[in-house]
């Protein structure tokens, strides 16, 4: 199981340094933990892509780029773009160009997008919302097929026998679909024979499990090979030397963020008592010293047989150094720990 981080570059709403001074921080923050990452052995890097003023990364493409000449083996994805929004050349293009700085190390993953500021942006009405992110994952699909492409929509002009360069050098360039729990969504993933990444975020992961089953039903009814079929989880969560230390650190700017985007989406306030409930072994939040944290996602391996874990541990305000902290303690003290235990795993299975 693949083993990485994910963020969408969180930044002060209100900028009190002024935005451009905050930006320039958070972009060259988010460089070093890219970098950290990589020299402590994670497998992925996700960024995410927003158009709000509490997040940086409305152009994920460009700071992965940066942080692609700064890195060796870690693999380098959006986390997500929004593609409806979007357009799949150019898309394809930013990455297949990130894929070609990295020497073959970035990835797509492609969702609808849990926030609608991109939509009025870029001039999209949000009564096509499913239908955009059909016709351009099409779109992106035939990109990806081959150079030459010829294709027909209706909220696209169409593409006649056009080239799209450059070509990625890891070719299928990879793309994974991004959901949030809708089954239609899990379903047209295992239909296309793509690989799946799951959000989870509230409540009890182990209830989210079907939907992968429902995934990898719906590839064999489409007749899709079992064996190209990929999953991931993406959690929130963080660690730190302790278990206390790592719930005080993260509490403040997590539930800051939750109740601020709580606020925008009708949700009731988050609380202490909310929190140490979700940081339980049963809970969404995957939190601890890193023996706890490990443990957690083995055994979430083990129910969901995911080939992915994604952990997003820089949400909100989180100090810089503290973030730096919990990538060290990721990559030598929980990714050791888990990778041993589902060797062990993969071995009384094989016995």
């Amino acid at each position: 199981m693949e083993l990485g981080l994910y963020t969408f570059g969180d930044v002060h709403p209100d900028a009190p340094t002024g935005r451009g001074r905050e930006g320039e921080e958070r972009v060259r923050h988010l460089i070093e933990e890219i970098e950290l990452a990589d020299q402590v052995g994670l497998d992925v890097f996700g960024l995410g892509e927003h158009h709000r003023p509490d997040y940086v990364a409305s152009a994920p493409a460009m700071i992965l780029a940066a942080a692609a000449s700064r890195t060796k083996n870690i693999t380098l994805t959006s986390a997500v773009t929004v593609l409806s929004s979007d357009d799949p050349v150019r898309v394809f293009q930013q990455f297949a160009t990130l894929d070609l700085i990295s020497n073959g190390r970035a990835e797509i993953m492609a969702g609808r997008g849990s926030f609608i500021e991109s939509f009025p942006l870029f001039g999209y009405d949000l009564e096509d919302y499913d239908q955009l992110f059909a016709e351009k994952l099409d779109l992106l699909l035939a990109i990806r097929a081959g150079e030459t492409v010829t294709w027909a929509g209706e909220k696209r002009a169409p593409i006649n026998g056009r080239g799209v360069y450059p070509r990625p050098l890891n070719d299928p360039l990879p793309i994974w679909i991004a959901v949030g729990g809708t089954p239609q969504s899990v379903a047209r993933a295992g239909a296309l024979g793509l690989p799946v990444a799951l959000a989870i975020i509230g409540g009890e992961p182990a209830r989210y499990a079907p939907l992968f089953d429902l995934y990898r039903e719906a590839a064999r009814r489409a007749g899709q090979d079992a064996a190209k079929l990929k999953t991931s989880i993406n959690v929130h969560g963080f660690i730190a030397d302790t278990t206390q230390t790592a719930a005080d650190q993260f509490y403040g700017p997590q539930a800051e963020v939750m109740n601020r985007i709580g606020r925008e989406r009708g949700w009731g306030p988050t609380s202490r008592s909310h929190f140490n409930q979700a940081i339980g072994p049963n809970g969404n939040l995957f939190l601890g010293d890193p023996e706890t944290v490990a443990e957690k996602i083995v055994r979430h391996q083990r129910i969901f047989r995911n080939d992915r874990f994604l952990l997003q541990m820089a949400i909100g305000l989180m100090p810089h150094d503290q973030i730096m902290r919990g990538i060290e303690l990721y990559g030598t003290k929980v990714a050791p720990r888990v990778r041993a235990a589902l060797a062990e795993d993969a071995q009384q299975v094989e016995t």
